[in-house]
């Protein structure tokens, strides 16, 4: 007996969206994407006519209900991470708010084409359809997911030769010696007419600071802690510093007028990903590019400093003011802030030899407390003060190290008076213990013995304190 085969024809599109309750057919509710590359002054024109367009377009259409108009203002098309709009769209998409996507082109939608066919796909699992207008595709037509893969292909193509474009022309400014930086996250320039780095002297201010704060013999992360209590904004405008940002400033070379180009550079034009400059393609260094905030002897005396720090076999400290300036005399190794009793009334902070009971040979060096240390460099200081017979000679030594720290940090006469107290005629010996006294005239304390610790100043004199009488020596 022959089969015979009936077709049922299909009543209901695969993709089109029903009401449940009736069955009959709801109006598709509809949503625009609207994207503009740069924030360009001229840009805002196309976005909001873009806005606009989509807005009366659908209002128009009887069979589709306005839901929105998602945006992404200056940002890239070559990936979605960073889009926010974009994101925002398709996850309503995802939720069921929206069936119907309406943008002007591809490369509006996405110029990445793994990106732009992801999305596609995955919306289509959620029967949301794209439609696609330039190109005049319509996601849910048989050869929409064909034309799709190839204009997603020409857009990714089209955004390659742009970067390659852009990336030709930053090298070749590179290479006629034209410095550039991120003004909004750069502190001390701003940008001239010309595009040129100029002064900004409030700025300048700072960054001189930090140069003679760190010569003082301040760490980077003691230079950090100074600036964000006296609430100084960072490069990008935040209130805490980082050692991280400290040290950067410390080691840019702009700040002395000269510039390295192409520290850095992009991998991956897709990504935006960059990576330092290791050889992997041409470095440009401009002698005088620009006004320079520090002089270059300066900036070089500052890096060996940062050198020497480094190099040293003994690990630095930075969590106070004496940290990596108090020496061991029995094993060279520095002293570290120690709390006794930690949990109880009799609780102590004190400095030790971090290495005290490392070793078979303990070390026998006492431990201080701050007062006392404090009390031990204003007694050397004093007695450094009154070991020079000769007033001219301490005025000659003391007021070059003033002048190099005035030059260096930008500081006001005033505080300049704090700094060199032991050379002002009218001050006098130091009274009290400061800071800025601490870090403008001494290099370190050894301690041997609570008899024996001896105080070098940045001048080569060392003064050793012993129970209350001191020796001096040069």
């Amino acid at each position: 007996m022959a089969k015979s085969v009936i077709t049922i024809p299909a009543t209901k599109s695969l993709y089109e969206p029903q009401d449940g309750d009736c069955g009959s057919i709801r109006k598709r509710r509809a949503a625009a994407y609207a994207r503009v590359s740069t924030d360009h002054e001229e840009q805002q024109g196309s976005y909001k006519a873009q806005a606009e367009y989509y807005t009366e377009y659908i209002r128009k259409r009887s069979d589709w209900e306005f839901v929105a108009v998602y945006s992404d203002e200056g940002i890239t098309g070559c990936n979605t991470k960073k889009r926010e709009g974009f994101n925002r769209m398709v996850q309503d998409a995802l939720s069921g708010k929206i069936d119907l996507i309406i943008t002007k082109s591809v490369s509006r939608f996405a110029r990445n084409t793994v990106d732009s066919l992801t999305t596609i796909r995955k919306l289509k699992e959620h029967k949301v359809e794209c439609y696609f207008e330039k190109e005049n595709i319509w996601t849910f037509d048989g050869r929409g997911e064909l034309l799709l893969t190839i204009m997603s292909s020409l857009a990714q193509e089209e955004s390659r030769s742009i970067s390659q474009n852009c990336t030709w022309g930053q090298r070749k400014r590179f290479a006629d010696g034209k410095a550039s930086v991120p003004f909004k996250r750069f502190l001390g320039y701003d940008r001239g007419q010309d595009g040129s780095l100029v002064i900004n002297e409030k700025q300048a201010v700072t960054v001189r600071r930090i140069y003679g704060m760190f010569l003082q013999g301040r760490s980077p992360h003691a230079v950090a802690k100074a600036l964000t209590k006296e609430g100084i904004p960072t490069p990008g405008g935040k209130q805490a510093w980082t050692s991280g940002t400290v040290r950067s400033i410390l080691q840019n070379e702009k700040y002395k007028g000269d510039a390295l180009l192409q520290k850095v550079y992009t991998v991956d034009f897709l990504t935006k990903k960059k990576k330092p400059n290791q050889g992997e393609v041409p470095q440009y260094y401009v002698e005088g590019s620009h006004p320079a905030i520090i002089s270059p002897q300066l900036f070089d005396r500052v890096q060996e400093q940062l050198e020497k720090r480094l190099s040293q076999k003994k690990r630095e400290s930075s969590t106070g003011v004496f940290s990596s300036r108090l020496i061991c005399g029995s094993c060279g190794s520095w002293y570290g802030p120690k709390v006794w009793h930690s949990n109880d009334k009799y609780r102590r902070a004190v400095w030790q030899c971090n290495h005290k009971f490392d070793t078979q040979n303990t070390c026998r060096t006492p431990h201080l407390d701050t007062e006392t240390i404090q009390k031990l460099f204003v007694r050397a200081a004093n007695a450094l003060y009154a070991a020079f017979k000769e007033k001219e000679k301490i005025l000659e030594d003391y007021s070059e190290i003033a002048k190099r720290l005035y030059q260096a940090s930008s500081l006001k006469p005033a505080q300049m008076a704090v700094i060199t107290g032991l050379v002002q005629e009218t001050q006098g010996p130091l009274v009290e213990f400061c800071e800025d006294d601490w870090y403008s005239l001494a290099d370190s304390i050894t301690v041997y013995s609570r008899e024996d610790i001896r105080v070098l100043f940045k001048n080569g004199s060392e003064i050793c304190v012993q129970a209350g009488r001191e020796k001096n020596g040069r």
